[in-house]
């Protein structure tokens, strides 16, 4: 059974039509990245997914529940994670209080933090558990402004993995990088639990065919193109456009 299952999904904002007819699914801990030439759609697309943006119409089901227009919270709740290509860290906290602030959100936000110190402990305790998952405990007390471009990273998806979704939407997660950032966080996406879905965008196609169980290419808003590596790679349009085109 599909966790994720998009339908006949179509976006314009008046003539400009930036989701055409997009019909996708993903799987239990399926690890699906998402290409196309900029301009192709694909945050926008994500944007439907999570809530930001409403679709003109199309369904979005997650789990068999239907959370087509459902808010940015409601989709949080129900089990969607998502990092962004520009993060949304407290940079003036530390590491384990970013980490710990967002397991408090997924337990029931400030009301939750009230109800005592052994809450509290607990909420550290978990945060702590997230970062030695990612491989982010040395220095758990930095303050996130002094952290590395890379580290940072890694803390958004930290601060993701706190709200323990079924779908992590990651949004670029090496832009930016250098080449060994680049391969740290290829390692972090592949030691991520094999439950977990993942929908990744990215333009680096080392990254790309690193992770990908499946590649979806959007072009111009439409699907081009879905399949395994072999039959993206083998396929002549996606060749023509972008494989071997400009990016």
């Amino acid at each position: 059974m599909s966790l994720l299952v998009l339908e006949h999904l179509h976006k314009a904002f008046g003539s400009l039509v930036v989701t055409k007819d997009v019909n996708l699914s993903i799987a239990r801990g399926e690890r699906h990245v998402l290409i196309g030439p900029n301009g192709a759609g694909k945050t926008s697309l994500v944007h439907q997914i999570t809530g930001q943006l409403r679709p003109s119409s199309g369904t979005i089901s997650l789990g068999g529940q239907d959370i087509t227009g459902a808010s940015p919270e409601r989709i949080c709740q129900l089990g969607v994670g998502r990092t962004f290509q520009k993060n949304n860290l407290f940079r003036s906290l530390s590491v384990r209080e970013n980490v710990r602030l967002a397991v408090q959100a997924r337990q029931g936000g400030w009301y939750q933090a009230l109800r005592g110190v052994g809450v509290r402990k607990a909420q550290w305790t978990r945060a702590d558990e997230i970062l030695g998952q990612i491989g982010l405990v040395e220095g758990p007390d930095r303050v996130v402004s002094s952290l590395s471009y890379g580290e940072q990273r890694q803390l958004e998806i930290a601060v993701s993995l706190a709200a323990e979704p079924q779908l992590l939407l990651l949004d670029e997660p090496t832009s930016g990088m250098s080449p060994a950032e680049t391969d740290g966080m290829i390692a972090l996406v592949r030691s991520l639990p094999k439950s977990l879905a993942l929908l990744i965008i990215e333009h680096d196609m080392k990254v790309v065919f690193s992770l990908a169980d499946r590649i979806t290419v959007l072009y111009y808003g439409e699907v081009l193109a879905s399949g395994s590596q072999q039959e993206i790679q083998g396929n002549p349009k996606v060749r023509e456009v972008y494989l071997g085109g400009k990016h």
